[in-house]
């Protein structure tokens, strides 16, 4: 059942797009969209609160769809979250056609270009509090940092896809996360030791935790 309004969900917006696309944001009704997606007004207005998040149903699915993976087990938290974004990438990689016709409209309206910005922001922040919760002692720059990296990195190469006529692989956005975890020392097969990363500290058995811990993070 959940299937089945998910599939009548995703006709009616791929309508929506359709008739943007050819009419124009502004100029395409409401009834117009129900009229071309087989449903009736009511029926839209209950799956859709408007015109706008017909455009940006894909991502309260995607959304709902994270927060559920990364509640699971992982092994590694940085990991996690590269795997989930690029989960959404496979998504809309998976109709290129269709992500380039939403992309088309939200760049022409600037209104759901303003909702775009809210929306990435979502996800960032999904990822910043997830890092959090998932690596207590975080400290919470690290957080934010890798979050917003992982945002930005995920958007760059969808743009790639958005923005082109050829399919952009999930390979180009792993191996793109891969050198990021690399980069910020957290990649789950390790890193190839450097000259300068190691450091031999010592301190006196009767120095408090405290005073050892705010010590060693000076060394960073």
């Amino acid at each position: 059942m959940v299937d089945d309004a998910r599939a009548a969900g995703s006709a009616v917006v791929a309508a929506a797009l359709a008739l943007f696309a050819e009419h124009g944001y502004e100029q395409t009704s409401v009834e117009q969209i129900a009229q071309s997606a087989g449903v009736s007004r009511s029926t839209f207005f209950r799956q859709f609160g408007g015109k706008d998040d017909v455009v940006f149903a894909d991502h309260e699915v995607l959304l709902d769809q994270l927060r559920g993976f990364l509640a699971g087990a992982h092994d590694s938290p940085w990991a996690a979250v590269c795997e989930a974004s690029v989960q959404v990438f496979r998504h809309f990689a998976a109709d290129p056609e269709l992500a380039r016709r939403r992309y088309a409209v939200v760049r022409d309206v600037p209104s759901l270009r303003d909702r775009e910005i809210v929306t990435v922001f979502r996800y960032e922040r999904l990822f910043d509090e997830y890092l959090r919760q998932a690596l207590p002692g975080l400290d919470p720059v690290d957080a934010v940092a890798y979050a917003a990296m992982v945002t930005a990195v995920h958007n760059h190469v969808l743009r790639r896809l958005l923005r082109g006529t050829k399919r952009v692989p999930a390979s180009a956005l792993t191996d793109a996360y891969d050198d990021l975890m690399h980069r910020f020392g957290v990649h789950p097969d390790g890193e190839t030791p450097a000259d300068d990363d190691v450091v031999v500290a010592t301190f006196p058995r009767r120095m408090p935790a405290a005073e050892v811990a705010r010590r060693l993070g000076s060394l960073r």
